[in-house]
């Protein structure tokens, strides 16, 4: 997700600069501002100038058996963020959480939660994404339930979970991440699948 956003960025125009591993500078798209560091520790120095610092930083291919991962990279990598953030004034954090309530995934939600209500006391503003699953390369199965979402979607009493807990896709997400850095939250703002789903065609053409 994250080499998707930056190339839309800066096809858009965007200064982007990207935390990366040491080493790992030559995997950014051409035209990224490369800085060294630890997305888990302190990198507040690094981080101006800049308008908005989007966190996309999680465990890979999360699933119920890797609670413990969530706590020591999900929930550290936003504490460090929204630390970074307010030392840097940063104006606009961007967080890519997770619908809830669901029937599932409940360690994961519970770190999503508690990054949530971090940021609702720091007093930044932010923008933050509330998807459920993101279909793109590599996680393409549940794409077989679309027919049964697309059921659920027209009956009364599940359309409600069908929309919040809904199937969003690479390109949308990516158009909901680049409008909400060009229009940036007063306050917290929050926006759940049906929005993300509309953002590619909220989003003017570069």
């Amino acid at each position: 997700m994250g080499g998707s956003l930056i190339g839309e960025l800066l096809a858009r125009g965007h200064g982007v600069r990207a935390l990366v591993r040491p080493g790992s500078e030559t995997r950014l798209p051409e035209g990224t501002e490369a800085v060294s560091g630890d997305a888990l520790g302190d990198f507040a120095a690094l981080v101006p100038p800049a308008d908005t610092l989007v966190h996309l930083v999680g465990t890979p291919h999360p699933g119920p058996h890797k609670a413990r991962e969530f706590r020591a990279i999900d929930l550290v990598s936003i504490q460090a963020s929204v630390a970074a953030a307010r030392r840097a004034a940063v104006r606009h954090l961007l967080y890519v959480s997770v619908a809830h309530p669901a029937p599932a995934m409940h360690a994961y939600i519970a770190v999503r939660k508690e990054g949530e209500a971090l940021i609702a006391v720091s007093g930044l503003s932010a923008t933050i994404l509330r998807p459920w699953y993101v279909l793109g390369p590599g996680h393409r199965w549940p794409a077989v339930m679309l027919p049964v979402y697309w059921l659920m979607e027209r009956v009364p009493w599940t359309r409600e979970s069908a929309l919040r807990l809904g199937l969003v896709d690479l390109a949308q997400m990516v158009a909901a991440l680049v409008l909400a850095v060009e229009n940036p939250a007063q306050g917290v703002r929050f926006a759940g699948v049906p929005e993300i789903r509309d953002s590619a065609r909220r989003l003017r053409p570069a």
